[in-house]
């Protein structure tokens, strides 16, 4: 569930939801933690807060893109054993 913070005014609900909508269809459901609206006069302010997501390396190994070998068949972890390191 999103937590919303609303500060300088209120909002109803109906603007409210078209807000957390477009959270939703900028960024993927579930990512966006917390929504701050900041009311100023005739002006908005929205800042998201996501979720952290975790960080995948990728890495050129033997002429491939790979984040890790676990799909790999026995015959390309061999290659990638075998392969020069250059340091």
């Amino acid at each position: 569930m999103m937590q919303i913070n609303v500060t300088g005014g209120t909002l109803d609900q109906r603007e409210l939801d078209a807000y957390i909508a477009r959270a939703n269809t900028k960024y993927p459901i579930g990512s966006v933690q917390a929504l701050d609206v900041h009311i100023d006069g005739d002006f908005v302010d929205l800042k998201y807060h996501l979720a952290p997501r975790p960080f995948s390396r990728i890495r050129r190994i033997t002429g491939y893109l790979v984040g890790d070998m676990t799909r790999w068949n026995n015959a390309k972890t061999a290659e990638e054993k075998d392969r020069v390191k250059h340091i």
